[in-house]
């Protein structure tokens, strides 16, 4: 008996989970739409930017191959990933308006299926878009802007990525600091530089010298005319010398990082990034943990979009399908600008960057509760 009662909860259980005909017809449409969308708005974005930078491409006589597989392969998932929210709304608007000026909502509710059960193969395909997203956001699109920006650096920018900050402080390593007036990315040299050792709290150490060289050959950083003074309680000694060969936990390479270079790092790199930036007392912590908060957070508001897109077009207005589309685009838009605006305070120190990220998905969280209530059910 026991068995039979848990066969029959069991069974209701996947009998309310299961796909309607309806369910497969409002999948099929959204994702065929979003994905329509996509395809339709990536081409014209690459035909503008070809345009745009056809001179200079000839100009540094980038090879047709490497223009096509190094550096449009790699553009288009970027800026889907970037426009996803308006592909989104685009792409629930657009069929929903359609089913609700064709009075397809109103036989569906009329025949005892409820608004919310209609918000099922929605919040499907939400999620799928969701791990598409995700996805793209922390695995596909670093490796893709990685390559993307080594192709624009040899062929477009033509230049040398320059370290151009002047009184360098960094924390390398726990109770190691360095100072650097200024950083050479041209002949990977320093001036005026020091470092200083602590243990619980204690100066033990304190290195300093006129230039430091990185010796490419001995992967070594090259220390001339130092003077290193160890301390030992009141007592302490001086050593000098013309030339010394150290390692360091700090290479060249982040001296030449460009400020978009966290754009290239997967979800695993950009996590040990951020605990060396930490490490360092990095001055720009926040902008990066932004960019990971914005990673979860981003993919997670296609649920959001989703519920107002559904609430904004199941109801047939006068104004047509056109006026739904203008509105769908008004929040879409309205949401990326809001994010860009709470991200600059996040920057400022004015908020986290967890809030910074989160807060424009809460807001609109509540935007999507109230225009769910105002849906015809």
């Amino acid at each position: 008996m026991e068995k039979r009662n848990g066969k029959n909860i069991i069974g209701k259980i996947i009998k309310g989970f299961s796909l309607l005909i309806i369910d497969r017809y409002i999948i099929r449409k959204f994702l065929s739409t979003f994905f329509f969308s996509i395809i339709l708005i990536m081409s014209i974005a690459v035909v503008l930017d070809f345009s745009e930078k056809i001179d200079d491409f000839l100009e540094s006589n980038a090879p047709l191959n490497k223009i096509i597989f190094e550096y449009y392969l790699n553009f288009i998932p970027y800026f889907a990933s970037l426009f996803s929210h308006l592909f989104t709304f685009i792409a629930v608007i657009y069929f929903t308006s359609r089913m609700a000026y064709n009075t397809e909502f109103i036989a569906i509710l009329s025949n005892g299926v409820s608004f919310n059960r209609i918000l099922y193969p929605y919040f499907i395909s939400a999620l799928i878009i969701t791990l598409f997203s995700f996805t793209l956001n922390n695995f596909v699109i670093p490796h893709a802007t990685a390559k993307k920006q080594t192709f624009e650096e040899q062929y477009y920018h033509r230049s040398p990525r320059v370290y151009s900050d002047r009184n360098i402080h960094k924390q390398i390593s726990p109770g190691v600091f360095i100072y650097l007036e200024n950083y050479n990315t041209y002949n990977n040299s320093g001036r005026l530089f020091s470092m200083e050792k602590y243990e619980k709290g204690e100066l033990v150490s304190k290195l300093m010298s006129k230039e430091v060289h990185w010796d490419s050959t001995t992967n070594k950083w090259k220390i001339r005319d130092y003077m290193i003074r160890n301390f030992d309680g009141e007592n302490q000694t001086i050593i000098t010398g013309r030339s010394i060969d150290t390692t360091m936990n700090i290479s060249p390479e982040e001296f030449r990082r460009r400020d978009n270079a966290i754009e290239a790092m997967n979800l695993p790199e950009l996590n040990q990034f951020i605990r060396r930036q930490k490490m360092q007392g990095a001055s720009n912590l926040n902008e990066i943990l932004i960019e990971k908060h914005k990673r979860f957070s981003f993919p997670f508001s296609t649920f959001i979009l989703t519920l107002i897109g559904v609430s904004v077009s199941s109801k047939k207005v006068k104004g047509g399908i056109g006026m739904q589309i203008g509105i769908g685009l008004l929040i879409s838009f309205s949401y990326i600008l809001f994010l860009q605006f709470s991200s600059q305070f996040a920057i400022s120190g004015a908020l986290s960057p967890f809030v910074a990220a989160w807060i424009p998905n809460v807001l609109f969280l509540i935007i999507a509760i109230f225009l769910y209530r105002m849906a015809p059910k």
